[in-house]
């Protein structure tokens, strides 16, 4: 597995794909941070560090839902167009072994991206002093999980096809559609907006955001990533017996 992150990260860095993604990452968040600390600027009496991470994190939250799926576009399906994967198949290792790899790689590159971010929080010198700093951690942990549930939901869809094109669009609309899940609350009952409220992704972020961390949150968004690994590893097998390139 470690030789696979290796060989990723590689990929990664050897291409102009990671670069342009955190390229891309830090300049939108960096657009939102200004904007956001403008605005509270401008509307004094509000409480400038809890209002402005709140919606600073909502923003960079947007910016991963736009960009990642073209981390991981490519992870499976260029393999597959290439004949790679074939290849890889030949080494003593297992499919649960590649996912994993390919996935802790995609997740490397996350990491850097929102590191990235922290500088942020030291721009604001003495003012963030009032923001308690285990509820700024506990913020970016929950946009940390949500970003690991995209990249899990992307190497899926990207053992399923060839095309890294149709891998990122579809990636995206699957995202787009755990977002719109609660938005129309007057078109649905009450049980089938609870069950709704259950799967949804975007709405589990608020206590994060807001400094707290609930399990109930956490457990769903790891047994998310979970289960889309366990799927990426079905179909990798499936399409592995059946020969299919």
């Amino acid at each position: 597995m470690t030789a696979v992150i290796r060989k990723e990260l590689v990929s990664y860095f050897s291409s102009l794909l990671a670069y342009v993604v955190i390229a891309l990452f830090l300049a939108l968040s960096g657009f939102y941070f200004h904007s956001n600390l403008s605005f509270f600027l401008i509307s004094g009496g509000l409480d400038l560090t809890r209002g402005l991470w709140q919606y600073q994190l909502l923003d960079m939250r947007q910016c991963m839902l736009t960009l990642l799926p073209l981390l991981t576009m490519r992870l499976f399906a260029e393999e597959r167009r290439l004949g790679t994967l074939e290849l890889m198949w030949t080494y003593p290792l297992r499919d649960l072994e590649i996912v994993l790899g390919k996935y802790f790689a995609a997740l490397l590159v996350l990491l850097l991206m929102l590191g990235g971010t922290l500088v942020y929080p030291l721009l604001l010198g003495p003012a963030e002093a009032s923001m308690p700093m285990g509820a700024l951690l506990a913020g970016y942990l929950g946009l940390f999980l949500l970003g690991a549930a995209f990249l899990s939901c992307g190497i899926l869809i990207s053992a399923l096809t060839d095309s890294q094109v149709l891998a990122a669009a579809v990636t995206y609309t699957v995202l787009v559609l755990f977002w719109a899940l609660t938005w129309n609350q007057a078109a649905v009952g009450a049980p089938a907006l609870w069950i709704l409220n259950q799967i949804s992704l975007f709405d589990r972020l608020y206590t994060f955001f807001r400094g707290g961390i609930d399990t109930r949150d956490v457990t769903f968004l790891l047994l998310f990533i979970a289960v889309f690994l366990a799927w990426t590893v079905q179909a990798l097998g499936s399409r592995r017996w059946r020969g299919v390139k």
